[in-house]
């Protein structure tokens, strides 16, 4: 591991609270596709298999905030352990329904309820801040970090819990998924040793959303945009693979996909860039933007894997600055429930851009499905730029989780803020 990453686990709790963010993280790009999974397996019936899973993601998408804003109040324990009990309680429930052929309608209920997930990621990053506030380059580094396990559990997630749901039952894959949310959010908030302080609200405290800041109003656009891009990929790389005579390559190369993001995550943790932040993460938008128009030109499988790697290389850097932004954007008090919302804008964009994009290839093609991408990239492009001028703009209200401008990186030894 390179010495900024060795860096970062110096401090007692780190090796711990990571390994078992890990654990509790990869249930969420298992568990989606799981249901997927077992749903086709049992009944052949795609289209409600599809349908379930834009459930759980939009469930996910407006509960989500909700439990991390409780967790800023009242911490994260208190808070995560009901909400995993419910939720892996929900999966269950489906499973079960699901082997037992109930009506459709108990299928959608436990979807819903699923959607209560906690939101592991943010967990983990909004520890790293409580550790690194005041050290812009290991907080940097751990957010590159975080973004490279978020990339890592999107290549093996999928693709474990496929493999358990063909080759063992079809219900094990969810099965698996939530016994991994259920022991990796046990041991995260059993550190109680480097879990942020709650911040409790006073009858005369600002009980508004996280959502009212306008810095994280327009990340949160952009990545409803972001992640209709996601969401088109991964459907029409399945069916393009699929008109190429080759469906099971489509998970390697989403893999491939994934893998340029890792790789540009690892180096962009070694960077330490000067210059602005919001400049740099509007130049990331309309790198991913630009990245898309070669999959509109790609005739065959190899040709797609070396777009998909070569646009993936702008993912993970983008996702580190604006977890950056958001520092910068967002009360202290409510950092968790602003770093949530990325996710609810992404799962929402997912949900958009997949279902809009299964209409287009049955229309015209798999190929057809990445104008999705080109255009949602393209709307992704048009919100940075429209929403710059309010990023640049200091945080209003309450104390910010980083005070002051986080766009010069040359600024640490003056202010001590994020580059």
């Amino acid at each position: 591991m390179p010495s900024p990453y060795r860096a970062i686990f110096a401090a007692p709790g780190t090796k711990g609270f990571s390994a078992a963010g890990l654990i509790g993280r990869l249930p969420i790009s298992m568990v989606g596709v799981g249901i997927l999974t077992m749903i086709s397996e049992l009944t052949g019936r795609y289209a409600m298999a599809s349908a379930l899973t834009g459930t759980l993601a939009l469930a996910a998408a407006f509960i989500g905030p909700l439990v991390s804003r409780l967790v800023d109040q009242y911490g994260q324990r208190r808070v995560l352990r009901p909400a995993t009990l419910i939720s892996t309680a929900a999966v269950t429930g489906l499973v079960l329904a699901a082997a037992n052929g109930l009506p459709d309608w108990t299928l959608f209920v436990f979807a819903a309820v699923a959607g209560c997930v906690p939101s592991v990621g943010s967990m983990v990053r909004a520890r790293w801040t409580e550790l690194y506030r005041d050290s812009p380059r290991e907080l940097h580094t751990a957010y590159s970090f975080e973004s490279v396990i978020d990339e890592v559990c999107f290549i093996f997630g999928p693709i474990l819990a496929i493999g358990l749901s063909t080759t063992w039952f079809p219900e094990a894959g969810p099965v698996i998924a939530a016994g991994c949310l259920l022991v990796g959010v046990w041991l995260l908030t059993a550190q109680r040793s480097t879990e942020p302080a709650p911040h409790p609200r006073s009858p005369d405290a600002d009980r508004a959303s996280a959502l009212r800041s306008p810095g994280l109003q327009v990340l949160t656009a952009t990545f409803m945009a972001t992640g209709a891009i996601f969401g088109s990929i991964d459907v029409s790389t399945l069916a393009f693979a699929e008109e190429q005579g080759s469906k099971s390559s489509a998970s390697f190369i989403l893999a491939i996909w994934a893998a340029g993001s890792c790789i540009a995550g690892i180096v962009f943790g070694l960077l330490h860039l000067k210059g602005k932040a919001e400049r740099r993460w509007v130049l990331g938008i309309c790198a991913m933007a630009v990245s898309m128009i070669p999959l509109l030109l790609a005739g065959n499988l190899p040709f797609l894997a070396v777009a998909l790697f070569v646009s993936g290389l702008a993912i993970a850097p983008t996702m580190i600055t604006t977890m950056a932004l958001i520092e910068a954007h967002v009360p202290r008090a409510k950092l968790t429930e602003g770093m949530t919302w990325i996710s609810t804008g992404l799962a929402v964009g997912v949900a958009v851009g997949s279902s809009v994009t299964g209409l287009v290839i049955d229309a015209a093609g798999a190929q057809r499905g990445f104008v999705v991408s080109i255009s949602s990239g393209a709307a992704a492009a048009a919100v940075a730029f429209a929403g710059y001028r309010r990023l640049t703009r200091p945080a209003q209200g309450e104390e910010p989780a980083s005070d002051g401008d986080i766009g010069d990186s040359s600024s640490e030894e003056r202010t001590g803020h994020v580059a």
